[in-house]
């Protein structure tokens, strides 16, 4: 039976990996779509949703199976606990990607912003794939390494945020209050992408180590 139980808890870590993975590939579509005005990438981005979705509700199905029929308790507990969350939280990243990609279409032909906000909206876009990236190693990392944050938080990123949203509130503002509040909430769905990527870090370390997630939150840190 342990060695059925443990047989499971590695195909549950493997398909983490797969959602990680559409995830990331959602992050590298859209900050095309945004920096391009591409279509065809907005398009992509809603086909990797669905397959996200769809395997979101197969991961959450086989880790609350784990958790009913097996009884886990200890590490074990921790590591399906920890599966759900991470579930819900690459869920939602793909969500956001979704929206993101919905400004585009909006806008489309015409691109989702000024050119003189294209390269800090391709920055931002570059870091929360960056951000990603590093989710989806996270996950498929057996052993911790003793690395305080698996999947830190990017002060450049933040940075990157605040300039274009700076830009968006300025008196002398010349592309009207629509174009700002396209730009508002998708510089904020970017936010809440990275905010993301790094709960599911948090998520991973307290799997390893017991840390509960509020004892992990560093004092700079913005809710999600």
């Amino acid at each position: 039976m342990r060695t059925k139980f443990s047989s499971e808890l590695v195909a549950l870590t493997r398909e983490l990996g797969r959602l990680a993975g559409l995830a990331h590939e959602a992050t590298e579509r859209v900050a095309v779509a945004v920096t391009d005005a591409d279509l065809t990438a907005a398009y992509e981005v809603f086909a990797l949703d669905e397959r996200l979705q769809e395997t979101y509700g197969a991961c959450e199905n086989r880790a609350v199976i784990l958790l009913a029929l097996e009884a886990p308790v200890a590490r074990d507990l921790r590591h399906v606990v920890s599966a759900i969350q991470i579930t819900e939280e690459l869920s939602r990243l793909g969500w956001l990607t979704s929206r993101i990609a919905d400004s585009v279409v909006r806008r489309y032909p015409q691109p989702v912003a000024p050119p003189e906000l294209i390269a800090e909206l391709g920055e931002i876009g570059r870091r929360t794939t960056e951000l990603a990236a590093r989710t989806v190693a996270a996950i498929g990392v057996d052993q911790p390494t003793g690395e305080a944050e698996p999947v830190a938080s990017d002060p450049a990123l933040h940075a990157a945020c605040q300039q274009v949203l700076q830009s968006l509130a300025a008196p002398d503002w010349p592309h009207g209050s629509a174009m700002a509040v396209d730009l508002a909430l998708l510089v904020h769905h970017y936010e809440r992408c990275a905010d993301r990527c790094v709960r599911i870090g948090r998520l991973i370390r307290f799997l390893h180590t017991g840390i509960p997630l509020s004892a992990q939150i560093s004092p700079d840190s913005t809710p999600a």
